[in-house]
């Protein structure tokens, strides 16, 4: 399924199977979660995409080819693909332990082909062998729901009471990591959305409300998923001093000014900025443990972009996936 220039939709095309080079691995696709960094792709609200392209980032498959150098995989494997798909390694922010900011990154399904196909090829430093607990529609949200949500978790520190705002594929997962640790979740969704606030109290919260309400106590700290600016303010008036508010998202619609009141006392405001591979490998190895079981809602691969439009409407509860048919 290729998104082509001009083009708001993604379109089936046959193409010539992918090219294996040095350090690359072939993998035959089994499923691929839906993001709602690929919605914002294909409705052009990120910049510059290498058109035509295949979206998706979180793909689970197996390993039909190795090139030259590859030594840690091998045909057979079931793998896991994810968002990073490329850094220099020795940048300033390679050399910290950094690597999610390096300049020269490259993005899975953005600046590389995805997994909205049968096949695809990846660099192998970038692939993960996958936990034999999870079905294959069952791993492929981990792979960034599951890990951009965790390392936003980790962002806020040892908070005991933290506010989620979008309960989607991400919060849903990182909803029972934080339950499995004994913190105390609240749930923030669109108002009236009664399905989501469900899933969120089925999961473990302590409470769960529409995102204009208050919460029963101060946070400590506050995850956005949601993609919406206004809800920046209207986090921050809701943890108490020395509060985090974490924007999790690649893309937000712009935010409203406030009164520098809601950030004084010490609150913080900061973003996520994709993955490194320690956050694949330490989430890979956390989630069998929790366990964390994603909800899944499941599409075959000529019905991206139905997934992709009940993405946008909000009619998923939980997270999407495409099934790639043999």
């Amino acid at each position: 399924m290729v998104l082509c220039a001009g083009a708001r939709e993604l379109q089936m095309l046959e193409r010539e199977p992918p090219v294996v080079l040095p350090g690359d691995v072939l993998v035959k696709v089994r499923a691929c979660g839906v993001c709602r960094t690929d919605l914002h792709i294909v409705d052009g609200e990120l910049p510059a995409p290498d058109l035509p392209l295949v979206p998706g980032h979180e793909i689970v498959g197996i390993v039909e080819e190795i090139g030259d150098g590859v030594v840690d995989l091998f045909p057979g494997d079931r793998v896991g693909i994810p968002w990073l798909g490329y850094t220099c390694g020795h940048c300033e922010y390679c050399s910290s332990g950094r690597e999610n900011l390096c300049r020269d990154a490259r993005f899975t399904g953005y600046q590389v082909d995805g997994g909205y196909a049968e096949y695809v090829v990846a660099d192998a430093r970038y692939v993960f062998k996958l936990p034999d607990v999870y079905s294959d529609a069952d791993a492929a949200p981990l792979l960034c729901a599951g890990l951009i949500g965790y390392r936003a978790y980790r962002m806020t520190g040892n908070a005991k009471r933290l506010g989620i705002y979008g309960f989607g594929a991400a919060a849903h997962i990182i909803t029972q990591v934080a339950v499995h640790e004994e913190r105390r979740i609240y749930a923030f969704t669109s108002p009236g959305d009664q399905s989501a606030q469900l899933l969120a109290l089925g999961l473990g919260a302590t409470w769960a409300g529409a995102s204009s309400e208050p919460p029963p106590e101060t946070l400590d700290a506050a995850i956005i998923f949601a993609p919406v600016g206004t809800l920046v303010p209207e986090a921050l008036s809701r943890v108490g001093p020395g509060g985090t508010v974490v924007c999790a998202g690649i893309h937000m619609s712009a935010i409203p000014s406030f009164p520098y009141d809601l950030l004084w006392r010490e609150r913080v405001i900061r973003s996520v900025a994709n993955l490194t591979r320690q956050d694949a490998i330490d989430f890979l190895a956390l989630a069998p443990k929790v366990p964390v079981k994603a909800r899944v809602q499941r599409y075959w691969l000529g019905d991206a972009n139905h997934a992709l439009s009940d993405l946008r409407e909000g009619r998923i509860n939980g997270a999407a996936v495409l099934m790639i048919q043999s």
